[in-house]
């Protein structure tokens, strides 16, 4: 497809990364993904250390391809997980809500590439003198936990303030977002909700039906208020939360009715009162395809644009 500083630190064909999403990325799609030629990403904030290393045990049996497990340091599970990676080796460890800095040198002297989902230019000049290997970042458009920026914008401004490379996030689920991010400056790019509807995905049939049928202005960002803002799709849960936030409800009492709510959905496929994560981009995902589908469409995508550029091939005037 395109070599990039990615796909030769990585040794990955594609330079594109599936999200690391929570009850979504287990071991089936990560090892698909990365046979496929991407980088596979496990989503370990539902899972204890132990469920972590069953399923990268499993994933190492599916794929000898690299693959990445990404850790969301805010969970409390989150130093028994940095254990596991370390024990295990795993080949790439990506990072979101909190700062990793600490813990770069303890994964890079077992040989770990380190890559932390950033979304403001302060925190990605920051990371990059604590030695990390690259920086996803990520706009307001993708789905789960976000930034305020979006990608347009995002993007541009963390490639110009650091030299290593950067990964684009939010809102990109084909070539065209991959030839956008690239005329940005970035060096590859991340999926989640692209890869909600892989076959290979084990979520409820009806958390990806909620992904298919969505359109243009179906998301909502909840829980600005809490300073932990939200991409979900909307629905009677969305509803309630919002109300309750616009009338002044305490963090406290937010947390406690989006609890567990994210499993309802993903695991019992109930969508109505679940959070449905997921980003603006759910409106462009239309069917389901395998994992391999997925990255041979994006590369089809991605060299159409360049045939189109074509025929806006700029002339230099004298």
């Amino acid at each position: 497809m395109i070599e990039t500083r990615i796909t030769k630190l990585l040794g990955i064909k594609y330079p594109v990364f599936q999200g690391g999403m929570a009850w979504v990325s287990s071991a089936n799609l990560v090892a698909a993904v990365s046979n496929a030629g991407g980088l596979g990403v496990l989503g370990s904030g539902s899972m204890d250390p132990e469920l972590v290393r069953k399923e990268i045990h499993k994933i190492k049996s599916l794929t000898s391809k690299p693959f990445g497990i990404n850790i969301m340091l805010m969970m409390p599970t989150a130093p028994g997980v940095v254990e596991v990676c370390i024990q295990e080796k795993v080949p790439v460890v990506t990072t979101g809500a909190g700062n990793p800095g600490p813990l770069v040198k303890r994964f890079k002297d077992e040989g770990i590439k380190v890559i932390p989902v950033v979304s403001s230019v302060a925190l990605a000049k920051r990371l990059e003198r604590s030695g990390v290997d690259a920086l996803i970042a990520e706009g307001h458009e993708s789905g789960g936990h976000v930034g305020e920026t979006t990608s347009m914008v995002l993007i541009p401004q963390i490639v110009d303030a650091v030299s290593i490379p950067v990964i684009a996030a939010g809102g990109i689920v084909d070539g065209r977002g991959v030839a956008a991010a690239f005329a940005l400056g970035a060096e590859a790019v991340q999926m989640g909700t692209r890869f909600i509807l892989a076959k290979e995905c084990q979520a409820h049939p009806n958390y990806k039906e909620s992904v298919l049928k969505a359109k243009d202005r179906d998301t909502v960002t909840t829980g600005i208020s809490t300073g932990h803002p939200v991409r979900v799709i909307r629905n009677k849960l969305t509803k309630e939360y919002l109300e309750k936030e616009f009338k002044g409800a305490t963090p406290e009492e937010l947390e406690e009715l989006g609890r567990g709510r994210l499993r309802m959905s993903v695991v019992e496929g109930n969508t109505s009162e679940g959070s449905v994560m997921a980003g603006q981009a759910s409106a462009m995902v239309n069917c389901e395809e395998t994992a391999a589908e997925i990255l041979q469409s994006i590369e089809t995508d991605y060299f159409k644009v360049f045939e189109r550029l074509e025929h806006f091939k700029p002339v230099r005037s004298n």
